[in-house]
């Protein structure tokens, strides 16, 4: 199982964009249980980044938010923001 460490960044993007948002919240915590299995599980929609993010990734949680990340370790991510597409690249 995959150790995920939020940044203090991330808790605060957190807070702003999901906390309060009763379906976005559901939906965040199942695809990080999702994550935490399998990183690169079909449904997650995971890929490498490029350009000023290069060296980071970012998975889906729903059609427009996303959540960037970075290996850490080999079973341990930092995440590092949470938004939709145009706030997060």
């Amino acid at each position: 199982m995959t150790e995920i460490a939020p940044t203090p960044a991330f808790r605060k993007a957190f807070k702003r964009k999901v906390r309060g948002n009763k379906n976005l919240e559901l939906r965040f915590r199942d695809r990080v249980a999702i994550f935490q299995q399998n990183p690169f599980d079909p449904r997650l929609k995971t890929h490498r980044l490029a350009g000023q993010l290069q060296g980071l990734w970012s998975f889906s949680i729903d059609y427009d938010v996303r959540v960037v990340f970075s290996f850490d370790e080999p079973h341990r991510v930092l995440f590092v923001d949470v938004g939709t597409h145009e706030e997060v690249y």
